[in-house]
């Protein structure tokens, strides 16, 4: 570490210096404090070691100085004249630790072992909270249709409000990772987010779960503990699968939005909480109210700020750009490319899983494909095969089975013809029919496979 080291017992000071140096570390050494200061503007360092009685500047108020001009620098405070009255104003000054004198040297040194260890913990947070930032940054959440710059632009201007957010679509289209950009992008991003799935949670958990419970509050509550709430005071708290909470407990999720406050299980004492709420829904949960099985008043207070994420079938013009995405996740530095013929498919394909759906197709690609480009061949079966709800009979008034079938051969070959790469008889082997019955079928339709 780089540390400064102020004392104006000189002896004590060079023999101090000396240990430190020996076990690595770079020490600058300073009689008075106005020294400090002065170095204090060209260099930086991860520790001061001040005595307090000092001509001059004394080492608390050298203390109060540093920690307003280098607020990350760890101090230490040592003196003779060691009191409890010193030791408690100098920990309220914002010291570290306090050394009385005298002291061995191997107290000091393990101290600044700590003071390192302290380092590289705040070091490490650093780096993790800013892959955290770039990880969930608007340009996380991929694509470049109309609908995903309407969502992106009600993101950026509800962020920093502590609004609460609904987020419906169907599952796998990305609302946990909306959830996220909104957390991390807010002024709430360097406090708790906790993740809550309703619809894994036991009825039975449920309201110990999210409001926590005392001790002895039911059969197996031996100690107190805290709810998913509490754990998320001043930060946000995401429920995913918002439908599945019980209607019984609903009314007590409605208690949370509308007073800040939670009460757990075997208390009537109210603990007060200062949460955001982003929740998250599959279904339409206006209906759901209509069947009676959500409360309309706490739909509305969720309902604050709504963020609809359309399915992927809805939004193709971003298969591109996520397929591209995921190439890159996945590939590792590899140069993998995919034909435009291969992306067709995928773009024709209805993605009943969406996004989710289509970042583990990429991924088992890129570990399946041999060569440096993804072509028709590579693309599962199931991923080419014509929908079969495109008929939509389920609509339709009168069904006409000839036509049908003659529509569903005609995908059939045309989707087989696009992955064998135009080969007819890759495409007939593909459909599992002789060849000669493949262009009997394509010229009774008029398909022209030249």
């Amino acid at each position: 570490m780089k540390i400064f080291l102020a004392e104006d017992e000189r002896i004590l000071r060079v023999s101090l210096a000396d240990e430190l140096r020996d076990t690595g570390h770079q020490v600058f050494e300073f009689a008075e404090a106005s020294g400090v200061l002065q170095k204090l503007a060209e260099e930086t360092p991860d520790l001061l070691i001040t005595d307090i009685r000092m001509p001059g500047i004394d080492g608390l108020e050298l203390l109060e100085k540093v920690k307003q001009l280098s607020p990350d620098t760890v101090v230490v405070v040592m003196t003779a004249f060691a009191s409890v009255d010193t030791a408690i104003k100098a920990l309220k000054l914002g010291a570290y630790d306090y050394l009385a004198k005298p002291f061995r040297n191997e107290e000091i040194l393990h101290l600044t072992e700590r003071v390192a260890e302290l380092r590289d913990i705040k070091n490490d947070n650093q780096r993790l909270q800013l892959q955290i930032s770039e990880q969930f940054d608007f340009s996380s959440f991929a694509g470049e249709s109309d609908a995903v710059m309407k969502i992106f632009e009600t993101v950026k201007s509800v962020a920093h409000s502590n609004a609460s957010v609904l987020i419906t679509g169907e599952t796998g289209t990305g609302k946990e990772m909306l959830a996220n950009i909104i957390h991390y992008n807010s002024n709430r991003s360097k406090k708790p987010f906790v993740k809550v799935s309703c619809a894994i949670l036991a009825r039975e958990v449920f309201e110990s779960e999210l409001f926590g419970h005392e001790k002895g509050a039911f059969t197996g509550a031996e100690k107190s503990r805290k709810g998913r709430f509490e754990m998320a005071d001043k930060g946000t708290i995401y429920l995913d699968d918002i439908d599945d909470v019980p209607l019984e407990l609903q009314v007590k999720l409605l208690r949370v939005l509308q007073e800040q406050e939670v009460e757990p299980v075997g208390t009537t004492q109210a603990v007060k909480v200062d949460v955001r709420v982003v929740a998250s829904t599959k279904y339409d949960l206006k209906q759901l109210i209509g069947q009676g099985k959500f409360r309309d008043d706490l739909y509305y207070r969720l309902n604050v700020i709504p963020i609809h994420v359309p399915p992927l079938r809805d939004r193709k013009d971003d298969i591109r750009i996520l397929v591209k995405r995921f190439l890159q996740e996945f590939s590792q530095g590899r140069s993998l490319q995919i034909n435009p013929d291969a992306l067709g498919i995928l773009e024709n394909y209805k993605w009943p899983g969406n996004v989710r759906e289509l970042r583990n197709l990429m991924e088992r690609l890129v570990l399946t494909t041999t060569g440096n480009q993804i072509t028709p061949e590579d693309i599962p079966a199931e991923f080419i095969k014509p929908d079969v709800s495109e008929t939509n009979l389920e609509h339709s008034d009168q069904w006409n089975l000839e036509e049908i079938m003659a529509s569903t051969e005609i995908k059939l070959i045309q989707a087989a013809m696009v992955r064998s790469g135009g080969n007819k008889t890759k495409a007939a082997r593909l459909l599992n029919i002789p060849l000669s019955t493949f262009r009997t079928k394509a010229e009774k339709h008029g398909l022209d496979l030249s």
